[in-house]
């Protein structure tokens, strides 16, 4: 979502700040191929684009509000791991002050699925002051019990508040309903990029 749109809706106080985080692969037409290898400011050396099962692709990370607001995204090419693109899209959260400061960059609460409990996500996390939902996998619960006494605890886990994350899927769902977005044409991420923020606004109705 656009900055001034975003400074709106927290003035009006419709903003949560529980950011739930998630990504979605796009696949590429082939009108996509083919950008000109002359620099573009802001544009990522391989252009967002890379081969996975599907051909290539796109992979969109975004940081969605629990209204379905999209508060942050971030494009990487499609094979991609998503955990260490938390940080990086959380750090793209700037919405602008009604009055005199900086721009508000810090959630309350970051929800997230089992792909992001990497111990530098919760470090992060903690040195920031965010709480942190993620759900352990199995492999980690199974390596604690190993460990026994030497074991770390546990991290703290709210399940009620984790029911909210849902509503990052239905963000994505939402998003991909423009055939621009669902399958990308353009040659340059910056351009793509551009289509997804223009599908945000065409996407948000505003209300009294």
């Amino acid at each position: 979502m656009v900055k001034p749109i975003l400074a709106f809706l927290d003035r009006q106080a419709r903003l949560t700040w529980t950011v739930s985080v998630d990504s979605t692969t796009i696949r590429a037409h082939q009108a996509a191929a083919g950008a000109r290898r002359r620099p573009v400011p802001g544009e990522p050396v391989d252009h967002a684009l890379g081969r996975s099962r599907g051909g290539w692709t796109t992979k969109i990370h975004l940081a969605a509000d629990t209204t379905q607001t999209i508060m942050a995204l971030k494009l990487t090419a499609g094979q991609r791991a998503d955990s260490p693109q938390l940080g990086p899209v959380l750090d793209v959260i700037s919405v602008p002050r009604s009055g005199a400061g900086r721009p508000r960059t810090r959630p309350v609460t970051v929800l997230a699925d089992k792909g992001y409990p990497s111990r530098a996500n919760r470090t992060y996390l903690l040195k920031r002051g965010i709480q942190a939902v993620i759900p352990d996998r199995k492999d980690q619960r199974r390596n604690r019990k190993a460990k026994g006494r030497l074991g770390v605890r546990p991290p703290a886990f709210d399940t009620e508040v984790c029911k909210q994350r849902n509503t990052v899927e239905r963000t994505i769902g939402r998003l991909k309903r423009y055939r621009a977005v669902s399958t990308r044409f353009d040659k340059l991420a910056v351009r793509y990029e551009a289509t997804i923020q223009i599908a945000t606004i065409l996407d948000w109705k505003p209300t009294s």
